[in-house]
C-alpha cells in the first residue's frame, strides 16, 4: 500500500539555525533517504523550495486566478515530502518517525488513495 507523509515545519525556525546546523539536519535527512531506499519502502521524495515561492491556482466558473503564496495561513509550511510502499499505517509511521528533521516540524501520514477509470 502507498502513503504519502508531508514534512511541515516553520520556515522562520528553519532558516534561524546556524549553517552547520542546518548542514547536519540536511545530512541526516539524505541519510535517511539512502535507509529507506535500501529497506524497499522508498518510492519518490524531495524537499521543497520555501512557501514564499509557491503560487495558489482556483478555477471557478471557467475562469483562473493565480495569486502568490501558499494557501494557508499557518505557522508550519510543508517543506517536502516522501512517497513510500509499507503494508499499513502502522508501518509508515514507523518509517515516517525515523525521518531526523521530524524534530524540528511535523510529519502527517496520509494512505494514497489510487484513482481508477470506470
Amino acid at each position: 500500500m502507498k502513503f504519502m507523509f508531508m514534512i511541515y515545519h516553520d520556515e522562520n525556525e528553519l532558516e534561524a539555525l546556524p549553517e552547520g546546523e542546518m548542514q547536519t539536519l540536511v545530512d541526516s535527512a539524505l541519510d535517511y533517504d539512502d535507509e529507506i531506499r535500501r529497506s524497499g519502502h522508498y518510492i519518490v521524495s524531495d524537499a521543497l523550495q520555501p512557501a514564499r515561492t509557491a503560487r495558489t491556482i482556483r478555477v471557478r466558473g471557467g475562469k483562473v486566478s493565480t495569486t502568490d503564496g501558499p494557501f494557508a495561513e499557518a505557522k508550519e509550511q510543508l517543506g517536502g515530502f516522501f512517497l513510500i510502499e509499507a503494508k499499513d499505517m502502522n508501518e509508515a509511521c514507523a518509517v515516517a518517525s525515523r525521518f531526523p528533521p521530524a524534530r524540528i516540524g511535523i510529519i502527517e501520514v496520509r494512505p494514497v488513495r489510487e484513482l481508477k477509470h470506470s
